[in-house]
């Protein structure tokens, strides 16, 4: 017999932090045919950080994300870009990108209205050409217009971008200090299957709403969500590093149980973008922010579904079944004693 139950939890995660400096530096070049060249010392790690500095780099020049080029990460060669981790990449790194192509562009935009005599504001960019507001013939592809200013005027367009958070040293006295510089929130539902013969557990569904602020790529934001709950899904019901005299008995993935395609729920992502008001481009993160509720959450749905509140994890079916059998230990001697009353 198997029993279903839905639980919920929310969670919240500190982004940037302040207590301790955090950085983040880029350069811009506009480089020969209209591309755009950005240097930074960012590293890829799995998240798809180099496509979304490619599309906010390609949205504040003017161009299309295959038209930018990132430079070697060496931080011997390029600026530095801290570490990977910690949900910062789009907050941090992204903002110093937008802020570098923005001090390109305002450079950009100076050389062109002095070639066509207009006010700098009037000029336009987008989807790799460059035109002036209300003019019918004022207008010419970005690599045509980085080609004048490189070989006829010798003007070379570079920017350099710098972010950093609000840094607030620890008081030496009460150690107090504002930890973040931005905070993201969400909320996570999960539906279970309890099976009470075996106490196995199988996630039918999470439905996940997270405050993203302003999304730069839709698909990337749902892929991390994604991505944390299988992780949390493992956490909450099959991953368990044990030991044993201090010798480690979970050496290999024999014993180390890790979801599998056949565990992953359906799952329903809302995004709220409401944009970060203390950033140029108003987003979040959403790395590690999506794990937090969704082991929480199954927990609660299991305890929905058969009233046993598993206070450690994995929730194993071991711990799941022996919870079971214990609730029928405690009723059945109330039974037994109601019904030899009845007999007197």
């Amino acid at each position: 017999m198997k029993k279903r139950g839905r639980g919920v939890a929310c969670g919240w995660y500190g982004i940037a932090r302040t207590a301790a400096m955090d950085r983040a530096a880029v350069w811009v070049e506009l480089d020969d045919g209209g591309t755009v060249k950005i240097a930074t010392g960012v590293t890829e790690i799995g998240e798809g950080i180099l496509t979304g500095l490619c599309q906010i780099a390609a949205h504040e020049m003017g161009v299309r994300p295959d038209d930018i080029v990132l430079a070697d990460n060496d931080t011997a060669r390029v600026p530095e870009a801290a570490h990977a981790g910690a949900t910062r990449m789009t907050y941090m790194i992204g903002n110093a990108v937008a802020i570098g192509c923005r001090e390109a562009m305002f450079k950009f935009k100076k050389a062109m209205g002095d070639y066509w005599g207009v006010d700098p504001n009037s000029i336009h960019a987008e989807n790799r050409e460059v035109w002036v507001e209300n003019s019918p013939t004022m207008k010419m592809s970005m690599a045509e217009a980085t080609h004048h200013l490189k070989k006829d005027k010798g003007i070379v367009i570079v920017g350099s971008g710098l972010f950093t958070s609000a840094h607030t040293p620890l008081n030496p006295d009460n150690g107090e200090a504002t930890p973040w510089q931005s905070y993201v929130f969400g909320a996570q539902i999960a539906e279970v299957e309890v099976d009470l013969d075996t106490g196995e557990v199988q996630v039918l569904g999470v439905w996940a709403a997270h405050d993203v602020g302003k999304v730069v790529n839709p698909q990337q934001v749902e892929g991390q969500i994604e991505g944390g709950i299988v992780m949390g899904v493992g956490h909450a019901l099959m991953e368990e590093y044990t030991q044993h005299q201090g010798q480690v008995t979970t050496p290999g993935f024999a014993k180390y149980i890790l979801p599998t395609t056949l565990d992953i729920p359906n799952i329903h992502s809302v995004l709220l973008t409401e944009p970060d008001p203390k950033t140029p481009l108003g987003v979040k993160g959403i790395g590690e922010p999506c794990i937090t509720p969704t082991a929480p959450a199954i927990i609660n749905a299991i305890y929905d579904a058969v009233g046993v509140r598993i206070t450690s994890l994995p929730a194993t079916p071991e711990k799941v079944l022996a919870g079971i059998l214990k609730q029928k230990r405690v009723i059945k001697p109330k039974v037994e004693q109601e019904e030899f009353v009845t007999a007197e």
